[in-house]
């Protein structure tokens, strides 16, 4: 493969640690905290997992800890979409072990969970290792997306675990992920098996975090990289001045990234899905929204804007929330029967006694294109697949309308003209940022300490993340503290809780102060390029909404 000058010069780059990390393994000792509970529905998340509830918070500190030396075999999952950073977990977890014992085995489980099921692995090599560090992507194992949920899984996995030795798998992923880690280490010692299970938090998205995880990886570089996009697409605007840009970005259950960019880039409109589905603002308010920012704007011939929108946001409006579910219900029921329809007319016509004349009216009124997208194949879980529905388009054209309205009325005397964007997989390799690169390569031997300290269902964490690194808290969390009951598929599952955009938060209100003067004004903010090399405010800075979080907290 041919290497760009950047990518070799990024093999090069050493992440920094924090101090308890940077010693000598003979001096990293393991401090118990408090034991610790779920986030909610304590007693159904005990009674499912006797064995590792109730767990102490650890901290790593000065100390002595003879085990940190002892010879390991781990294996490690990528599981689920890619972020930045994956491969420096890897390259921090495979340096601890071997700074511990030379002769410690690291293997990588193939293209996700199901390499773990199927016993389908690589030894990673340093020569491999070093191929890998500070890159995007997951490509040193692949990554996939299988849950390992049924008994057989289950049993295959501890099986895999077996037949390899290993004393401990490394689960990289989002809070599904974790969830799996958090249930196959329940499962391994109800086996009688001392094989550890240690989690670490990744989604671009944001929604992995809490006191103990500020920020889950890989979210600092997408959001940087969106941003300089945006930052691009701002000034072409303000340069040609003749169109409203409307830019989806990645961000499913919440609008963290939406939102984080919004503080970096400070757009005329920024959509929270949060916030519309708190006020409960129909499918129409939203166009008003937007609608006004451009009659001002207009007003004062700027005929041109940017608008963000979170990825999920039609999941948040409530008429359009209703129709999802019931098309989900509906075609669940008949799964077979609507597969064979093969023409959005005959769609409609099988649909119109299956679900209610409210959201039939509603999926009816979509341009056809958009409606379409409402029916696709769904997701494995039998939804709808948000990722593919157009939103931006979908705006632009209701929007499109309503000025049409307003300009015959004689209220809109601008011009309109509107591009659409999606920026979701240019942010999920990029290069990490120094942060991440940082970041991930404390969160993977944090992971080591953890497991070479004997631990067990522990998410590793790294906090007091807006410091320098070298101040950076670093231990591990129990995954059961971050669980509740969610119901799934018409059962109570226990997951890890997702993480909302906080409408009391700083981060949100900081923008809601601001919003209505962008709304009109050309306040467009350009943060240009991820910078790796220079003075460390401009390159090893953590994300706006991180700095407003821990400011909030002090």
């Amino acid at each position: 493969m041919d290497i760009s000058a950047l990518q070799q010069i990024r093999y090069g780059y050493t992440p920094k640690l924090p101090v308890s990390l940077s010693r000598s393994v003979d001096d990293i000792a393991v401090e118990t905290g408090a034991a610790t509970e779920a986030v909610a529905d304590k007693e159904k998340i005990k009674g499912i997992f006797k064995l590792t509830y109730g767990k102490p918070l650890i901290t790593f500190t000065k100390g002595k800890n003879e085990q940190l030396h002892q010879e390991l075999k781990v294996g490690v999952i990528l599981s689920g979409g890619q972020a930045p950073g994956g491969h420096n977990v890897i390259a921090g977890l495979y340096d601890g072990l071997k700074k511990g014992n030379p002769n410690s085995i690291l293997y990588g489980f193939l293209d996700g969970p199901i390499g773990l099921v199927e016993n389908k692995t690589k030894i990673l090599s340093g020569d491999i290792i070093d191929a890998y560090r500070n890159t995007g992507g997951f490509d040193i194992i692949g990554s996939g997306r299988t849950k390992i949920e049924k008994p057989q899984q289950f049993a295959a996995s501890l099986e895999t675990a077996k037949q390899l030795g290993l004393n401990a798998i490394v689960v990289i992923g989002g809070d599904d992920s974790n969830t799996n880690a958090a249930l196959l280490a329940e499962y391994f010692l109800a086996q009688g098996s001392d094989i550890q299970v240690i989690g670490c938090p990744k989604t671009i998205d944001g929604d992995l975090k809490n006191e103990y995880i500020e920020t889950s990886f890989g979210f600092d570089t997408a959001c940087k990289t969106y941003s300089e996009l945006v930052g691009n697409l701002m000034r072409d605007a303000n340069s040609a001045k003749k169109y409203w840009h409307f830019i989806k970005l990645m961000g499913r259950s919440a609008s963290h990234i939406a939102l984080e960019c919004a503080l970096q880039t400070q757009p005329n409109i920024c959509l929270i899905s949060e916030e519309i589905e708190t006020k409960q603002h129909s499918l129409d308010t939203v166009v008003d929204i937007i609608c006004d920012s451009i009659l001002k704007r207009a007003g004062n011939n700027d005929n041109f804007g940017i608008v963000l929108i979170p990825e999920g946001l039609v999941e948040f409006i409530p008429e359009i929330k209703n129709l999802i579910q019931e098309l989900n219900n509906a075609i669940a029921d008949d799964e077979q029967g609507f597969a064979k329809i093969d023409s959005f007319d005959t769609q409609l016509f099988w649909l119109n006694s299956r679900i209610t004349e409210d959201s039939y009216k509603i999926l009816q009124s979509l341009p056809a294109d958009i409606g379409r997208q409402f029916l696709m194949d769904r997701d494995p879980h039998g939804n709808v697949q948000v990722s593919r529905i157009e939103t931006e388009k979908l705006l632009i054209g209701m929007v499109e309308k309503r000025l049409r309205a307003l300009k015959a009325e004689n209220a809109y005397k601008g011009k309109f003209n509107a591009l659409a964007h999606f920026f979701g997989y240019e942010g999920r390799c990029a290069f990490p940022s120094n942060f991440d690169a940082d970041y991930c390569y404390a969160l993977g031997y944090s992971a080591f300490v953890l497991i070479a300290s004997g631990l067990t269902g522990y998410l590793s964490s790294v906090r007091n993340l807006t410091a320098p690194a070298n101040e950076w808290i670093a231990g591990g969390v129990p995954l059961t503290m971050m669980m509740n009951i969610e119901r799934r598929h018409g059962e109570e599952k226990p997951v890890i809780k997702k993480a909302l955009v906080a409408l009391d938060g700083a981060p949100f209100k900081t923008f809601k102060s601001k919003r209505a003067t962008w709304a009109v004004d050309t306040c467009f903010r350009v943060p240009g390029a991820i910078q790796y090399f220079g003075p460390p405010e401009v390159c090893d800075q953590p994300t706006v909404t991180l700095k407003l979080e821990k400011r909030n907290e002090e």
